[in-house]
């Protein structure tokens, strides 16, 4: 268990997709995802934001994301499913840029199936800022970063920034 450098905007590692997490890998997985847990632990209490993280933002490439919203969620393997029509616009923030918000859109809604860390198979119906997050970090384990799904060139802004956004609109 340790606190992970986390993968900055601009290393190309960050654009290599993870491979899936096979069953026999468990043991090592479970160390990853202490890692993740320290990881995110230490960067809110330094930036004051972060729900998820993916094993990519930490130089390790396989399928999964770690969750701490209230509770502790590690999802292996994830698999978006049933996404809806309907897309919502947000402005996205990213621990490999902390300094820096995307507006992007995204899916309203659908549902996610993955694996625990028990290896036992898992589904989430995800709508709001759930849906928003989770398709945020499965681009993540695609090699995908927020800054490529920018809506257009003026999508980009430093989080100080943010409440000149806000007034604005």
């Amino acid at each position: 268990m340790a606190v992970c450098e986390i993968l900055r905007l601009g290393n190309p590692k960050l654009h290599q997709k993870s491979e899936d997490v096979e069953k026999s890998e468990l043991d090592d997985i479970k160390r990853v995802i202490d890692d993740l847990h320290d990881t995110i632990i230490d960067f809110r209490a330094r930036h004051n934001f972060g729900r998820a993280i993916a094993a990519p933002q930490i130089g390790v490439f396989k399928r999964v994301i770690y969750m701490h919203i209230g509770t502790s969620i590690p999802i292996i393997n994830p698999r978006l499913l049933d996404m809806s029509d309907e897309m919502i616009e947000v402005w996205d923030n990213c621990m490999s840029f902390p300094d820096l918000v995307v507006k992007v859109r995204r899916h309203a809604g659908g549902k996610i199936i993955y694996r625990d860390q028990d290896w036992n198979q898992q589904s989430l119906v995800l709508g709001g800022d759930l849906a928003e997050l989770l398709q945020h970090e499965c681009d993540h384990l695609d090699g995908i970063l927020a800054t490529q799904r920018a809506i257009d060139n003026r999508s980009f802004a430093l989080k100080s920034e943010m409440d000149k956004l806000e007034r604005s609109t």
